[in-house]
């Protein structure tokens, strides 16, 4: 019986080592090495400190910045999730309706993103409609040409990839970072 479980033992360490160690260590050093932006989640810096992630969405509630997607989590990580209401829930209805009528007091009507809140909670993009309904308020909060902020909008839209695969967004972190900026050259 020993003959035949020392082989066993033998081959499970080698194994364990093999696939919990040596493979995670060089799957780990190879995308490192290859792709370091992208397997350190993608961070945003501004200054040397990290303001945020390309793939994380967070809140932004000032008249004077883009506002996010709505989200059924607040922006927490750790809770990550939709709402789970149907389409069919009184309680989805009335959110939705109240994200509206707060659009339609500002005289526009409002896309699809930015009265439904997104899977996660956590999507960092909205669309460009959404983006450009925002431009009003943005620029009259910070005192800035309209149209310059919209020409803003369209360069910090992210395209379809080779113009046919995915759909046009912005970053919503992005633009702001790039708004703040373009500030900043203005003062």
């Amino acid at each position: 019986m020993i003959a035949q479980i020392r082989p066993a033992l033998v081959l499970l360490l080698l194994l364990a080592g093999l696939t919990g160690l040596v493979y995670p260590l060089a799957v780990t050093g190879i995308a490192q090495a290859a792709f370091p932006g992208q397997a350190n989640g993608n961070l945003i810096e501004r200054d040397g400190q990290v303001v945020g992630s390309e793939l994380i969405g967070q809140a932004f509630a000032g008249e004077d910045y883009f506002h996010p997607r709505p989200s059924a989590v607040g922006y927490d990580a750790a809770t990550s999730g939709g709402t789970n209401l149907g389409a069919t829930s009184a309680t989805l209805a009335s959110d939705v309706a109240a994200r509206a009528e707060a659009f339609a007091r500002d005289g526009a009507s409002a896309p699809a993103d930015a009265v439904t809140a997104s899977g996660s909670g956590l999507d960092p993009h909205i669309s460009p409609a959404y983006a450009a309904a925002q431009v009003a308020r943005v620029a009259a909060a910070r005192s800035i040409d309209a149209g310059m902020l919209a020409e803003l909008v369209d360069q910090q839209t992210e395209r379809p990839l080779i113009g046919i695969f995915g759909e046009p967004l912005v970053n919503v972190l992005k633009l702001n970072l790039a708004l703040d900026a373009m500030g900043a050259d203005n003062s």
